[in-house]
């Protein structure tokens, strides 16, 4: 085909796609049809017309036009009144009850602006939820009944994207690129202790390397399996990382805790989680001078995520307060 040719060729002779036509034909019928119900509500092409902010002949054309498409009579007209003809009222009773639902789901959702809605998902270990997400999440729940909070117990570095988490929580402010962390909590200690009975059948470590002669509680990680090196610092700031043996692992920091208050071995436990049991005289402490305090949690998120009125609220609500 020639340049000329085709210069001739008018838009009515370009045929859209199919689901272009149903698009337009779709758009085109749902406008006639509120026109329609206006009119069948008003009993009048006036009222109609000024509800609708339209031309009243600009109104008469849109309802000939719909009766011309349907091959039907949609509307009976007297000089007095308009009223719906029985095909009329058919195609009405079926358009109400589905326009009213769409008006009042536009209306709660316009409602829920300044209300918190939608779903949270964080990734962090139990500890962490137990300790300080739920008691800081619960009055979130209480207060806003339009968000929900999934809380998914992890101790590997989840990738937030394939585990399909908006956020998740770790020691530290050293995240991976693209991340960005908020403090939540704060500073920790690890700290290793032991029954009382434990350290009168075999004794008291003096440094962190004496450990490997010693039976400890494991925690294995879930993110690639491996066992969690114990981590010290000497009195220079040296690190000592030590890996030890024994006949107990776990891969959650409860479990671990409660194998050492039954004496079975030595376990290398946050602080605040043993406070209880130090208290009572069921642990005792031992390296206290190689278990120097780091930064407590912080959530961390994707920097390209666009916050969800719920993630705002608990973001806000997880915040540390100096």
């Amino acid at each position: 085909m020639d340049d000329m040719s085709a210069a001739h060729i008018s838009k009515r002779d370009i045929v859209p796609e199919p689901q272009v036509r149903a698009a337009l034909m779709l758009r085109e019928n749902i406008t006639d049809l509120i026109a329609l119900a206006a009119v069948a509500e008003e009993r009048s092409f006036t009222r109609a017309a000024a509800r609708l902010n339209v031309s009243q002949s600009a109104l008469s054309h849109t309802i000939k036009a719909l009766e011309a498409r349907l091959g039907l009579r949609l509307l009976t007209r007297t000089t007095r009144s308009v009223a719906p003809t029985l095909e009329g009222e058919d195609l009405l009773s079926t358009l109400n009850p589905c326009f009213e639902k769409i008006e009042a789901r536009l209306l709660a959702l316009n409602e829920s602006r300044d209300q918190p809605t939608g779903t949270v998902r964080i990734s962090a270990t139990d500890y962490a939820i137990e300790t300080l997400l739920w008691p800081k999440l619960a009055p979130v729940l209480r207060e806003h009944p339009a968000v929900r909070i999934e809380l998914v117990n992890d101790y590997g570095y989840t990738d937030l994207a394939a585990s399909q988490c908006d956020a998740g929580v770790r020691y530290g402010d050293q995240v991976s690129e693209g991340m960005i962390a908020a403090r939540i909590g704060p500073d920790e200690r690890m700290i290793c202790v032991g029954a009382p009975s434990y350290f009168e059948d075999r004794g008291e470590p003096e440094v962190p390397q004496e450990l490997t002669d010693h039976s400890c509680v494991n925690l294995r990680l879930s993110n690639h399996g491996g066992l969690y090196a114990w981590e010290f610092e000497d009195p220079d700031g040296t690190e000592i990382n030590v890996k030890v043996q024994g006949q107990a692992c776990f891969n959650a920091i409860g479990p671990v805790m409660q194998a050492a208050i039954d004496g079975i071995g030595l376990a290398l436990v946050p602080e605040r989680l043993a406070t209880r049991a130090l208290a009572d005289g069921r642990l005792r402490t031992c390296l206290e001078a190689y278990c120097p305090s780091f930064p407590g949690f912080h959530l961390f998120y994707p920097s390209r995520l666009r916050p969800s009125s719920a993630f705002q609220v608990v973001l806000e609500a997880l915040r540390e307060r100096s």
